[in-house]
């Protein structure tokens, strides 16, 4: 089973029934317990960084999320769930995250419409994609060589759907795997062992972001 974690933050059902189109089993729950017992987590969520931390550390779910990475799970980090495992956030002045990636969570600079909204394209980086002009899979460098694995089947380029105002800026480069452009070039994936996280909203992102739902799921069912 998946659990998908229930902070206060974000439409989770759209999560979990993007889940059950590719025909994989997810759950909302709301007990850090429950995210113990889980195959792989899903972290999701929209909104303020300081209401998600809040809600996190009072409900114990900081803690359950943490052991799960620690422990080897499969994650996924959509949207504000990307922007949450960073040490800390410019939102609302600072605001400490999670910190299993170091670096920081910035606005996107001002003169630009905020939020981005709408669909934009997906780049890989360099060694990151989950396949190659030939279709065969890619090395990488992340930790045991295995490629990001749930971008497997997706073409460079491919339009996926984002509602945001902030933007993460990871100080090891190594760990991002996908960029997208909106005035800047911003980083709008990231993979590094078990994590993976995504700036846009693969529930929103027709047959192409349920592919994701479906890698992710194919991922955690072979650990």
């Amino acid at each position: 089973m998946i659990a998908i974690i229930d902070y206060g933050m974000g439409n989770l059902r759209s999560v979990q029934k993007g889940f059950e189109k590719v025909g994989v089993k997810a759950e909302i729950v709301r007990d850090p317990d429950a995210v113990e017992s889980a195959r792989g987590v899903v972290l999701p969520g929209v909104g303020a960084f300081a209401d998600a931390m809040e809600n996190l550390i009072r409900t114990g779910m900081d803690r359950a999320v943490i052991r799960a990475i620690s422990g080897g799970r499969p994650f996924l980090g959509i949207c504000l769930g990307l922007q949450l495992l960073f040490e800390a956030s410019e939102e609302w002045g600072h605001t400490s995250g999670l910190g299993v990636f170091r670096g920081m969570v910035r606005r996107l600079p001002p003169g630009l419409k905020v939020p981005h909204m709408g669909w934009n394209q997906l780049n890989y980086r360099p060694g990151k994609a989950g396949q190659s002009v030939d279709g065969a899979l890619l090395e990488t460098n992340f930790t045991g060589g295995e490629s990001c694995r749930i971008f497997r089947d997706i073409p460079e380029g491919s339009s996926f759907y984002f509602v945001h105002s902030y933007y993460v800026d990871p100080m090891d480069k190594d760990i991002v795997a996908g960029v997208t452009e909106y005035g800047i070039e911003f980083v709008s994936a990231v993979a590094k062992n078990n994590v993976y996280a995504i700036q846009f909203h693969p529930e929103k992102s027709s047959a192409l972001g349920l592919r994701i739902l479906q890698n992710f799921g194919g991922v955690v069912e072979k650990c």
